[in-house]
């Protein structure tokens, strides 16, 4: 089952629910309206007999009395609207004559608003004494409470009843000693109108529900358009794997007002953000792996080549020649070996540097320079270096650091012309390294960083091109940069700007200094 569909199965049954609830209220507060003023006309029919009777009975009985009597019965019935002007009768006592039933119970004209009913007069063993003339030969059943009633007086009592198949109220109430007094209405019209109640809330309950399951379809339908977007959405990053497909999040509101479905909208686009993102670097590793490959078989492919051409010249000529030419031959081999094993200590540290690394410790930067200073001075005593450091302390792996810097002292040293000094300054935080060369051209200044390249003026030299694509490498490990510029006056500035390193004060540079030259010699 669809969610759409579950969504409007739920809500045609919450509002059937609420009708089917609606209407049993209407029917039950409408029935009991109705049979609320049924009980409250019998109550009134019973008040006015009771008050009758006690103003007939107030008189005594007898001559004059009788007399006098039957003319108050007559005055109190017409108050009560109950009969016209009629003789007076001669007969005593409710048990009487028909002539005083008919005074009693007969000839009844009713208020407005109330409804002809039934009477009946009983003794304490049940018995019917008197009915009025519009029961008829109908006889209201007498229960032992009515019975009881008559016998011991006591509160009156309503009833509901069913007498020759006419449902009926009756009000029981005590009249005198040994009788007691039951007034019936019934209750066909009340049924009816019931009746017609039932016949128009089923109607209203079969609509409300149809409306209802109608309503919850479009309702659904506008609830599950969301969803359907992000699911069209995934849809098409599964089957193509384009990650650039986003879900409008403007339908949902500003990001703070958004509700469920809107902050899902946010957070898939936001999951698709971080896979582009992720795929792209994956894809981007994956190129710089291809292409360090494919650079790496073209660099060696040359060196190997030539020694291979070489060893086959020794290997069947080597007999013939003379020492100076076979001397030659050799160094041309040992000079390839020695290239060859560069450029793969080169490839080594371009893998092992896109390796995560945990080695990392406080370095003093100043000292690391002026040391592999110290090596190239040594190297290439030709070429002055003028050295301008200033303490610094830099989190990192001491290895790497080295190599870098070391690359880019030796690559100055290279280029300079013998005699000319190279100049390296470390201060704020910023190792820059300048040369006096004949620097490089503005096309190769953008390239220079790039893994194998090599310019013109670098084409004759001895190197593999990977030196300073290692220097960007290990500025980027250390969340720094390293830029070449061609400064006034010629040569070459390279600047490795390293964000964490810190500049420290004299006396701390010094006590860290000392530190470090006691770690080194226990070290020893």
């Amino acid at each position: 089952m669809s969610f759409r569909r579950r969504i409007a199965i739920v809500s045609a049954a919450a509002v059937a629910i609420a009708v089917v609830l609606a209407s049993i209220l209407i029917y039950v507060l409408t029935s009991s309206q109705l049979h609320g003023q049924i009980d409250t006309q019998l109550r009134t029919r019973g008040l006015e007999r009771t008050l009758l009777l006690h103003r007939l009975d107030a008189h005594g009985q007898g001559g004059v009395a009788n007399r006098r009597r039957e003319r108050l019965r007559r005055d109190a019935e017409r108050e009560l609207g109950e009969l016209p002007a009629a003789p007076p009768s001669h007969h005593h006592g409710i048990a009487g004559t028909n002539a005083t039933s008919a005074g009693i119970f007969g000839g009844l004209t009713l208020e407005p608003g109330q409804v002809l009913g039934y009477q009946q007069v009983v003794n304490a063993s049940g018995a019917i004494v008197e009915r009025s003339r519009a029961a008829g030969s109908v006889s209201l059943p007498v229960e032992s409470r009515t019975r009881a009633l008559a016998a011991n007086g006591g509160t009156p009592f309503l009833s509901t009843v069913y007498v020759d198949g006419i449902h009926m109220r009756v009000l029981a109430e005590p009249l005198g000693k040994g009788h007691a007094v039951q007034f019936a209405q019934p209750l066909t019209e009340v049924d009816s109108l019931l009746g017609r109640l039932r016949l128009i809330l089923a109607l209203v309950l079969v609509g409300g529900i149809a409306l209802a399951a109608l309503l919850g379809r479009l309702v659904a339908g506008a609830a599950v358009l969301p969803l359907k977007r992000l699911t069209r959405t995934a849809e098409h990053v599964a089957v193509t794997q384009d990650l650039s497909g986003r879900i409008a999040t403007s339908t949902f509101g500003d990001a703070a007002d958004a509700d469920e479905l809107g902050r899902l909208a946010v957070s898939f686009n936001a999951m698709l953000d971080a896979l582009e993102r992720s795929m792209s670097a994956v894809d981007a590793s994956v190129h710089a792996q291809r292409q360090l490959v494919a650079d790496a078989s073209h660099e060696l492919r040359t060196p190997v080549t030539s020694l291979r051409t070489n060893i086959e010249i020794l290997q069947q000529q080597g007999q013939y020649m003379d020492a100076e030419e076979h001397d030659r031959l050799l160094d041309d081999v040992v000079e390839q070996i020695e290239q060859l094993t560069l450029l793969m200590n080169d490839l080594i540290d371009l893998a092992r540097g896109e390796e995560p690394r945990s080695d990392t410790e406080d370095v003093r930067l100043d000292v690391l320079v002026g040391e592999v200073i110290d090596r190239a001075q040594r190297q290439s005593p030709a070429t002055p270096l003028h050295a301008e450091l200033e303490p610094t302390v830099l989190a990192g792996v001491p290895a790497r650091l080295e190599r870098a810097i070391s690359n880019l002292v030796d690559n100055a040293v290279k280029y300079s012309p013998p005699g000319a000094h190279v100049e390296v300054v470390l201060r704020g935080g910023e190792l820059s390294v300048r040369d006096h060369g004949q620097g490089i051209s503005a096309e190769d200044l953008p390239h220079v960083f790039d893994r194998f390249f090599r310019g013109a003026e670098a084409r004759g030299r001895p190197g593999s091109g990977l030196g300073l694509a290692i220097v960007r490498q290990v500025a980027t490990e250390h969340s720094g940069t390293v830029t070449a510029g061609a400064p006034a006056g010629g040569g070459t500035l390279m600047r490795l700007c390293l964000p964490g390193a810190e500049v420290l004060p004299d006396g701390e540079a010094a006590s860290s200094l000392a530190g470090d030259q006691a770690y080194e010699r226990s070290l020893a």
